[in-house]
């Protein structure tokens, strides 16, 4: 228990180091801000000693005592206004510097995805990852905003308050202070329960956003099979045990406001009944007393200020946490110390005795595989589905690495090469083709960011895309909608081809490229990847064996490894598996 204990607190340190980091590019206007919550709260103090002047002593003045009181009310009305300009500051500047803290998150956060692997996107829901950069996010800058000016000014007003209301009354100030350990007692358990609760509701917010992320893109599938009330059912089900969750929450929130504020009436019960018997002992006179409420009010303040910081620590800090699960998170796939550029590349393959598994004790998808395909071929990978073809393809570009064995481009292991260098002289064309919210010319020029729109134009009409896109309304600068969804797949998918032209890669995969097309559509497509292959290594998973009939190699893929390889006739006559394949695909 204790080491679970220590090694809580170890976190929590780690965490807030990590979290005061942030203030350092901006320490000049950290410090300003904290000095115009200084100067605020100093204000704030003085304010009731004016007033405590006036009444004891500047009312009783035989001569003069309206001068010195418009006097000092012109002091009062600088110090507020001084007090406004401060208050001013915090709220605004303040405010920019932990949007700015906010912004270098996000981008912290967004940077740090990009470099996770394949691996890690396999077992997350993006709901959840969207939640963790936004709305988590905001909860922590606030923190990190408010947080230290609030425990500036809550600690300069109580202590502040504390050794005026000394000063005033030794008696009274026993009888304010006296429920303050009481209070802290209280704080402390209630802590510990309320973080646990807010936990919970990050994760229910996340689910709950995933749940609407995953409905809103798959909204047409939803309205196809007329299942709208099954969606909202799911929906109902995670929003019950979202609201389930913040019943929790408010609960301790409840209790813990509540009971604070039920402290700070007591501690006022405690100061007028205290009071009321000092002044008839004749121990505190009627204007400290008036003076010592005063400030009683000052000091319970910085109470509730502590209060709502506690309540804002559990949001900030649980999604912190949340924020800090993502950055701990090692990229399992990372150029290795020494890693070389991959340079005049021909486009030779090897893979030697490649096994590869998901997971440690998942079942192994790829066994012993030693497979050679020489620069410039184009080589047909086949077989069931599950036997692993698209998994195979993956480890070329290391979206995965091997298990055991090794691969080699033209000689070199791809794990001594830079990943960026490698993934530059790789071209992929997938059946589930993914375009960009934008412009056609945005989404062709994302296999060459910074291409001239001659060059854009040049790999639209080798990929046979010019044509269509130019029937469309604004032509290259037409807006494609979410995903491209204002076009059919035989447009997307020579968008996507074109985008692999533009890149210009030696080496090529095409996984199942045209399997999901019309036969108009996939003749056209075809033609186009059958250009986009010349003189250059071309790996092709087949789902339409009729498609691949004149590779100059076909592999047969299955559970065991490469099973057969050779040509469509080699394969037909040796009457084996590709053979059946063929007879039961056709």
């Amino acid at each position: 228990m204790d080491n679970i204990f220590i090694r809580e607190v170890c976190v929590m340190l780690k965490n807030l180091k990590k979290m005061i980091s942030y203030y350092r590019p901006y320490i000049g206007t950290f410090l300003l801000d904290m000095f115009c919550a200084v100067l605020a709260s100093a204000i704030a103090l003085a304010i009731p000693l004016v007033v405590r002047y006036i009444t004891s002593e500047v009312i009783y003045l035989e001569t003069g005592a309206k001068e010195r009181i418009i006097y000092l009310g012109i002091i009062l009305v600088v110090l507020v206004m001084v007090q406004f300009a401060a208050n001013y500051y915090i709220t605004d500047i303040g405010h920019v510097m932990g949007a700015k803290m906010e912004r270098n998150m996000r981008a912290e956060i967004f940077s740090h995805y990009q470099k996770l692997s394949f691996s890690f996107f396999d077992d997350q829901k993006v709901g959840q990852l969207m939640s963790r950069i936004t709305s988590d996010l905001f909860e922590i800058c606030e923190l990190l905003h408010h947080g230290p000016e609030n425990i500036i000014i809550s600690l300069i007003k109580i202590i502040g308050a504390f050794v005026i209301l000394m000063g005033i009354s030794k008696y009274l100030t026993l009888a304010a202070f006296i429920l303050v350990p009481f209070m802290f007692i209280f704080v402390f358990f209630l802590n510990k329960r309320m973080r646990r609760a807010f936990r919970e509701n990050r994760r229910k917010v996340a689910d709950i956003n995933t749940q609407i992320e995953d409905n809103l893109s798959g909204i047409r599938v939803v309205k196809s099979f007329a299942n709208e009330k099954i969606e909202e059912e799911k929906f109902r089900v995670g929003n019950d045990a979202f609201l389930k969750a913040k019943r929790s929450s408010y609960r301790y929130l409840g209790l813990f406001h509540s009971g604070m504020t039920a402290f700070i009436l007591l501690v006022n019960i405690l100061v007028i009944v205290s009071g009321a018997i000092l002044i008839s002992d004749g121990k505190v006179l009627i204007p400290d007393f008036i003076a010592f409420l005063l400030y009683i009010n000052i000091f319970t303040e910085p109470i509730r200020v502590i209060v709502d910081f506690t309540e804002q620590f559990q949001n900030g800090y649980t999604g912190f946490e949340r924020f800090m699960e993502i950055l701990n998170i090692e990229p399992d796939i990372v150029d290795k110390e020494g890693a070389v550029e991959l340079t005049d590349v021909k486009g030779d393959i090897t893979f030697e005795d490649v096994s590869f598994k998901y997971k440690d004790g998942a079942h192994r998808v790829l066994r012993h595989i030693d497979l050679d395909i020489k620069a410039g071929s184009y080589v047909a990978l086949v077989g069931s589905s599950g036997g692993g073809k698209t998994t195979l393809c993956s480890l070329i570009p290391r979206f995965y690495d091997v298990t055991n064995g090794s691969i080699k481009i033209d000689g070199k292991d791809i794990r001594d090469l830079k990943l960026k260098s490698l993934r530059d002289h790789i071209g992929i064309v997938q059946q589930d083709v993914y375009l960009f919210a934008g412009t056609v010319l945005e989404n062709i020029s994302y296999g060459k960011p910074g291409a001239s729109r001659e060059e854009i134009i040049e790999a639209a009409k080798l990929a046979n895309a010019h044509d269509f896109i130019m029937e469309l309304p604004n032509g290259y600068d037409t807006d494609i909608g979410q995903r491209g969804i204002k076009l059919s797949g035989g447009q997307k998918q020579r968008l996507s081809i074109a985008r692999v032209f533009l890149k210009n890669p030696p080496i090529l995969i095409f996984d199942e490229a045209t399997s999901a097309l019309d036969n108009e559509s996939e003749n056209i497509v075809k033609e186009s990847l059958e250009k986009l292959a010349k003189n250059r290594t071309t790996i092709v998973i087949a789902h339409r064996l009729s498609t691949v009939r004149n590779a100059e190699r076909i592999l047969v893929l299955t559970e065991n490894g490469i099973e057969e390889s050779g040509t469509h006739d080699e394969l037909m006559a040796k009457g084996g598996i590709y053979a059946g394949l063929y007879k039961w695909n056709a």
